[in-house]
């Protein structure tokens, strides 16, 4: 068995952890392959293609991804429960363009609401809405500097795989 083999069934899990309890599982459902349209809003939107890849990890206490689109993104992000909290504390590694971000996800009314801040100090949002079992969209925006507005960055469309 190669090294990476040793990671890799190390690292996944069968499933969620019995530590978490059903209500508080926001992230189990997403657990496949699912294709994605994005579009991508830095002056005129570009559209892009690409795939994602959730999985539980750390013996079923964490859903990781990995998001892909040549030549434009290949990161990954772990989302652990935190029962301290009641929510999931959320890291997101993007090496292709040094973007990183830490968060915190609940569950508001039908959506899924990641929030934390940015280096620089601009909060973003993040949130999972049109939640189906075969498709999602996901919509990543920044506060303005009003304090106001919200900026929509990046939109996914995704369906499973």
């Amino acid at each position: 068995m190669t090294a990476t083999m040793d990671l890799h069934a190390a690292l996944g899990a069968a499933g969620r952890s019995p530590e978490i309890a059903e209500s508080d599982d926001v992230y189990g459902w997403l657990v496949g392959r699912w294709g994605l349209d994005c579009l991508h809003y830095k002056g005129a939107a570009v559209s892009l293609k690409g795939q994602a890849h959730f999985g539980w990890v750390l013996e079923g206490r964490a859903v990781q991804d990995v998001w892909t689109m040549a030549g434009h993104m290949y990161g990954t992000t772990l989302r652990v429960w935190d029962a301290s909290i009641g929510a999931w504390r959320i890291s997101w590694k993007n090496p292709v363009h040094n973007h990183f971000e830490e968060q915190i996800g609940r569950r508001v009314g039908e959506e899924i609401v990641q929030v934390g801040m940015r280096a620089n100090g601009t909060p973003t949002r993040w949130r999972f809405t049109e939640i189906a079992p075969a498709s999602f969209h996901w919509l990543g925006e920044a506060l303005e500097p009003d304090g106001k507005t919200w900026r929509l960055e990046g939109e996914f469309r995704a369906r499973r795989m």
